[in-house]
């Protein structure tokens, strides 16, 4: 499976998939658009993307622009958020 084939899978199980327009808000309805995350069984896959790609506008695994931004500063030594945050990998770690 190619790249691209993994990215267009988890979009296709995205809860947002087709509400992408209201995942860019400014200020306020950021945490109402953060809501639609909560519960998404691709949210892990979608912040691994914006992380590692530092998208910097929108909502991306139920966190905003600056909570993204925040966590990028804690952690400037990570260069693959999906070893850090893969749900495979805690799975491995925990077992």
């Amino acid at each position: 499976m190619t790249q691209n084939n993994v990215h267009q899978s988890w979009v296709e199980l995205a809860r947002c998939r087709g509400a992408e327009d209201d995942l860019f808000p400014e200020g306020k309805q950021q945490k109402r658009a953060a809501a639609i995350c909560m519960g998404c069984p691709v949210r892990t896959e979608c912040l691994i993307e914006a992380l590692d790609n530092k998208l910097e506008w929108g909502i991306w695994g139920g966190l905003t622009e600056r909570e993204r931004r925040a966590l990028l500063r804690q952690h400037p030594h990570v260069t693959s958020w999906r070893e850090v945050l893969s749900p495979e990998r805690t799975a491995t770690a925990a077992g």
